[in-house]
């Protein structure tokens, strides 16, 4: 797998918005600058990668979004968690960097994603960055929890050729165990992509002792299937380490701290899980 390569830069607001002017202080300046993120003017960007076969087909830009919603256990970019924690760009200044790249997007097929943190945490930025993206013949890709999927205009779902979706868990104690959130805006959000034939890749990350009973990968293997008409793959990520010292550095209590990654057997079983209802399984 490619290493992903972090491009952020300082903020690309004009001077007015994003310096400090007289008589004002840092945090009314910084008041103005999540004012124009909440109207989807600018968005918070934590940081961007050029990878290939990792966030959708072909190479792609990917665009991490700053704030989440969600508090995953296992979450490897809690630093995304905060929206205060990104650059600010408007619309045209990230078009500009991934216009660059159409003519690598046109010879693999590839094209933008847009992640996090959550993406839908700044919906009308996602909406404006997809609409110039279909504008200039770029293939759009979304990575969300669907816990925001209400946040999904029409418009939005109108310019979006793909939808990652990651479920982190079928059974709804243990989605609020791994997230401190509600399973049921997610399902709403993929019957949604459903009914809208929009082409889904369902991603799923295995954590022995959290995520990995039976019953509770059966359970996102029925919804899987019952979303079968979009669901092109599921994607069985295992859980790994990598994150750890993020949240070291951030001060924060990382419960599985001693959890392993999973054996060949686990992820064999529960790939026979997904593949046994007829999906296709990496």
């Amino acid at each position: 797998m490619q290493l992903p390569v972090h491009l952020t830069g300082p903020s690309l607001l004009p001077a007015s918005t994003s310096a400090f002017l007289p008589g004002r202080d840092a945090a009314a300046a910084r008041h103005v600058e999540l004012e124009q993120v909440r109207a989807g003017d600018v968005g918070s960007i934590h940081s961007w990668e050029l990878v290939t076969a990792v966030d959708g087909p072909g190479t792609r830009l990917t665009v991490f979004l700053a704030g989440c919603g969600l508090r995953c256990q296992y979450c490897h970019n809690p630093d995304t968690w905060m929206k205060r924690n990104g650059t600010l760009m408007t619309v045209d200044e990230l078009m500009a960097r991934v216009l660059r790249y159409k003519p690598v997007f046109a010879a693999t097929g590839g094209g933008v994603t847009l992640s996090g943190g959550e993406p839908m945490m700044q919906s009308g930025f996602v909406r404006r960055i997809f609409r110039a993206c279909k504008e200039n013949g770029v293939h759009t890709t979304l990575d969300t929890c669907g816990f925001l999927g209400a946040r999904a205009t029409d418009d939005i779902l109108d310019d979006l050729d793909l939808c990652l979706l990651d479920v982190k868990s079928g059974i709804p104690e243990t989605y609020q165990l791994v997230t401190t959130r509600e399973l049921q805006p997610t399902l709403d959000f993929g019957r949604r992509l459903s009914a809208r034939g929009i082409r889904t890749w369902i991603r799923f990350v295995l954590v022995p002792g959290l995520t990995d009973a039976v019953d509770n990968v059966d359970a996102v293997a029925d919804f899987a299937l019952e979303i079968k008409n979009v669901v092109e793959r599921v994607e069985v990520l295992p859980f790994h380490q990598m994150g750890r010292d993020k949240w070291h550095e951030l001060g924060l209590e990382y419960q599985l701290e001693d959890t392993p990654p999973p054996s060949l057997d686990l992820l064999a079983r529960v790939r026979a899980q997904f593949w046994i209802r007829g999906l296709t399984v990496y």
